[in-house]
């Protein structure tokens, strides 16, 4: 299976983030190693459009066989479109077509080849469109609000008085897996009535997107290096 790593170079909540050290090694890295150990991963490219992060995949074993054009990497482009571009180019230039793909973002470092290799295992046996990489909420959603400019509450959903006990479980995208069939992608959609969610522990599902995430993750690798 192809995977994907999406590396834009610009980052406003970490600077930087995707070749910051964590551990003595560029965070990017962290993902290319565990897609190298994947047994049903055989390719894997760098999306970005950063020189820097480009040479420092190729160095680490990715592809990076092209550099993502600056309207796919601002702020506001849609994730999508990258891999649609990606898929398109792979095929037009290099003659690779895939019917299938997964995604590993850098920012989510504490998974493993365990989770990415379960996964897509469980996309196979259910023929899913996608699965997607969940942990579960540690409070209910309903406890959610709004705030606006005066700081008072607006309400997100209907009020309702209850213990924590009594909310069913819900769950969120942890950001560390995402696997898509194309013609999920070509849709522009993620989600359909064959998708399927892979839990993963909070211990894994650490999702870099600040200094202080970047610490936490720090601490964590640390942690199960010296258990």
């Amino acid at each position: 299976m192809l995977a994907i790593i999406p590396a834009r170079g610009g980052s406003k909540g970490l600077p930087g983030k995707n070749l910051k050290e964590l551990n003595g090694k560029p965070l990017i890295c962290y993902a290319i190693d565990q897609a190298k150990k994947s047994k049903l991963i055989d390719k894997i490219v760098v999306s970005t459009d950063d020189v820097k992060i480009a040479n420092v995949a190729v160095k680490f074993g990715a592809e990076c066989p092209f550099l993502r054009p600056e309207h796919l990497a601002t702020d506001d482009s849609l994730v999508n479109d990258t891999f649609i571009y990606t898929l398109d180019k792979l095929k037009k230039d290099f003659d690779y077509d895939t019917s299938e793909f997964i995604v590993l973002q850098p920012t989510t470092p504490l998974r493993n080849v365990s989770d990415i290799d379960s996964a897509i295992q469980l996309f196979k046996q259910k023929n899913a469109d996608s699965v997607v990489s969940y942990v579960e909420e540690s409070h209910p959603v309903f406890w959610h609000k709004f705030l606006d400019e005066n700081m008072c509450f607006d309400d997100i959903f209907e009020q309702k008085m209850a213990n924590r006990q009594e909310h069913r479980k819900s769950y969120y995208p942890n950001g560390a897996i995402y696997i898509f069939k194309k013609k999920l992608i070509l849709e522009k959609k993620w989600y359909s009535d064959k998708s399927f969610a892979y839990l993963m522990p909070r211990s894994r599902s650490v999702d870099i997107d600040t200094s202080d995430d970047f610490s936490y993750a720090e601490y964590l690798l640390c942690k199960n290096k010296n258990s």
